[in-house]
């Protein structure tokens, strides 16, 4: 599984990216050998000004093809935001694959 970072108004570290990293790993683990890989783009939707602004929008492409599955939500703080957007992320792709059996 591929994991790519985008960022836009965030300052991207290397402990943040190994974060979300780990988080998607718990999230998708048992499905990763049907995952080809997963885009991570995080934003600060209105800048400085505070407020529930962070958003991680999750893309997840698999190696059969077909649709992406995007997972997204939007918080005051970045982390928040990337659990919830990678659980939300890991229910669909096992509703998705339950239903392709």
């Amino acid at each position: 599984m591929r994991i790519e970072f985008h960022t836009r108004g965030l300052a991207s570290d290397d402990a943040a990216k190994e974060r979300t990293r780990r988080r998607l790993r718990f999230a998708l683990g048992r499905f990763a050998d049907r995952v080809s890989r997963v885009s991570i783009s995080l934003e600060d939707v209105n800048g400085p000004r505070g407020g529930l602004d962070k958003r991680c929008r999750l893309r997840l492409f698999l190696n059969e093809g077909g649709d992406p599955l995007v997972a997204e939500d939007l918080d005051a703080e970045i982390f928040v935001a990337i659990d919830r957007a990678a659980k939300r992320l890991g229910r669909s792709l096992a509703r998705r694959l339950k239903r392709s059996r």
